[in-house]
């Protein structure tokens, strides 16, 4: 074996070897498990492990520092001399970097930089699976099938910067994702929660959730494309919310544009979004939600810096009581825009200070569609932020607080941040995984929301 093989030692020897002005090193431990099944059977299962080694390196000169990032993957002892040469190389082939900074200093080191990566494997499904076997045998029994996915992975993520900082940061991640159709397929009903170790994942609960909707999709009813009462629930809020998130680079609005510029110049910042006492906010901490509490960047971009690395990230309201409060800023854009310093952070929750659940919220509606989730979501015009996308799993007609039945799928057409204007209602704010952007963004809470006049651009043909 290397002498040199454990995560923290692969960094030390890589920042020994650097003949840079600075460097940054990010060596990312990946462990994952995961469960697939189909027809109410299990189909494969698997554990991977891996490794990622990120290297920036940075390079004074006359007109300012240059930043070079080399990142490979599956890195010994041998390949960090050539990785480090790589990223210097790169480093030197490169302009000026606008957003140099120096490398931030003075955070305290982890105690456990040293000790092992965490890692996750085929245990982490000892309780959920014999459940998810009930739950085929419960669906079989129902005349109906699931479909679907577990998959938990855990990064232990460790930085160390020729400035002096050794940090690390464990995040674990989980998802499941469960279809259940009808065994001629006409009918399909989607759930999907978020996890940290899925021992609060309840097949049986969702199993139920899926039979309740397939029942109401026994009468089909078809509705024309318009504008309709809608009840969001919590995850397509978390998709619709999280891409209002990616658009709010500071730099961007300062520069007119997106929907966050304010006409004739300047932010929005200060302006109301919502009549409603909505709170969208970002803290490493939230129980539950934890995510990394310093910045870990292995590119550089408007919301983010290779130089930030190691930053503190603080608890951030991006939007406070339905006002505009906070853009993403990194360190350079923030003196740029002469904004606070608000770096991206792993979760984001919204508040809305209702109480009532979802199907509360349907009980109390006289008519209006109830929606599972949105798909396929993409940017129409950033100007507005303007999106469009699918409807997807069922979309359900509400009568007199009663679901009468399933309706045809819609293309809709909307900006998040208009209908947060237009909201009239949200629920009680609760843990959800975002459907449509599950593979990047998962630690969310929100709550369900209502908007009288959700715009269905035209229908779907879609299941």
């Amino acid at each position: 074996m290397s002498r040199v093989s454990k995560p923290y030692e692969i960094v030390e020897r890589a920042l020994e070897l650097s003949r840079a002005d600075g460097c940054v090193v990010i060596s990312d431990e990946e462990s994952s498990a995961n469960l697939r099944w189909a027809g109410n059977a299990l189909t494969t299962n698997g554990v991977t492990r891996g490794r990622t080694l990120t290297v920036i390196a940075t390079v004074d000169g006359g007109k300012g520092t240059a930043s070079g990032v080399v990142s490979r993957s599956a890195v010994t002892a041998d390949d960090l001399e050539p990785l480090v040469r790589a990223a210097e190389a790169a480093a030197r082939a490169a302009g000026p970097a606008e957003d140099a900074q120096p490398l931030v200093e003075g955070v305290p080191a982890s105690a456990d930089f040293t000790d092992d990566p965490a890692e996750t494997g085929s245990a982490v499904f000892d309780a959920f699976a014999p459940a998810l076997g009930e739950a085929f045998a419960r669906a079989r029994a129902g005349g109906r099938e699931l479909y679907g996915f577990a998959y938990h992975e855990l990064t232990s993520t460790y930085v160390g910067t020729s400035a002096g900082l050794r940090l690390r940061h464990d995040q674990p991640n989980g998802t499941l994702e469960l279809n259940a159709k009808s065994p001629d397929r006409t009918r399909s009903a989607w759930a999907g929660r978020a996890t940290r170790d899925f021992s609060d994942v309840d097949p049986a609960a969702l199993d139920a959730e899926l039979a309740t909707r397939l029942g109401w999709a026994e009468r089909r009813i078809d509705l024309p494309a318009g504008r309709y009462e809608t009840l969001l629930p919590p995850t397509a809020v978390a998709d619709l919310m999280i891409y209002q998130l990616w658009s709010s680079a500071a730099r961007d609005a300062v520069e007119g544009r997106t929907v966050f510029s304010k006409p004739g110049g300047g932010t929005r910042i200060g302006e109301t979004l919502s009549p409603l006492p909505l709170t969208l906010r970002s803290d490493p901490h939230e129980p539950g939600l934890e995510s990394a509490p310093f910045v870990i960047s292995h590119a550089s971009g408007d919301d983010s810096s290779v130089f930030d690395n190691g930053l503190p990230v603080p608890g951030v309201d991006w939007v406070r009581d339905g006002k505009l409060h906070r853009l993403l800023t990194t360190r350079h854009t923030a003196e740029l825009t002469k904004l606070p310093m608000a770096p991206t952070a792993g979760n984001l929750i919204l508040d809305g200070g209702g109480e009532r659940s979802l199907e509360e919220m349907v009980a109390a509606t006289e008519r209006g569609l109830l929606l599972t989730c949105l798909w396929y979501i993409r940017e129409v015009d950033p100007a507005t932020l303007l999106l469009t996308g699918l409807t997807r799993d069922g979309v359900y007609l509400v009568e007199n607080g009663e679901v009468v039945g399933e309706v045809n799928n819609f293309r809709f057409n909307e900006s998040p941040v208009d209908l947060l204007s237009r909201a009239t209602e949200a629920g009680r704010t609760e843990k959800t995984l975002p459907r449509e952007w599950s593979d990047w963004f998962t630690r969310a809470a929100m709550p369900a929301l209502r908007v009288p006049d959700f715009n269905m651009s035209s229908v779907s043909k879609g299941v």
